[in-house]
């Protein structure tokens, strides 16, 4: 499976699914931090991919949804953004609230994936 495919799969079998340099538990930057923590501060369960371990896409992501840094933010397969967009949503509100319909969907079975 080519890289553009698995990151496909990834960003389409998880309902929020972050790319950050490290982990949640051990962010290798900021924003990646930063980022992780508002997305856990929902509740919510999300997946994590630490670009740091995975060269390929380290290099190719950016490709996948023309996005250039990290981390990057997926929900319901479709690009949030990053950081700052993330801790935007965060403070409206509507992070939580996208993320728990993302989560509901997939529990029903209704997600594309």
């Amino acid at each position: 499976m080519d890289v553009l495919e698995r990151i496909d799969q990834q960003v389409k079998n998880n309902p929020v699914v972050i790319y950050m340099k490290g982990t949640p538990q051990m962010p290798q930057c900021g924003f990646s931090m930063r980022a992780a923590q508002a997305l856990g501060s929902t509740g919510v369960p999300f997946a994590y991919v630490n670009v740091l371990q995975d060269p390929e896409i380290f290099e190719n992501l950016p490709r996948y949804a023309d996005w250039p840094t990290f981390p990057q933010i997926y929900i319901d397969g479709e690009l949030v953004g990053g950081c700052d967009i993330t801790l935007e949503m965060h403070e409206s509100g509507e992070l939580k609230t996208m993320m728990e319909q993302a989560a509901a969907k997939s529990e029903s079975g209704d997600s594309a994936a």
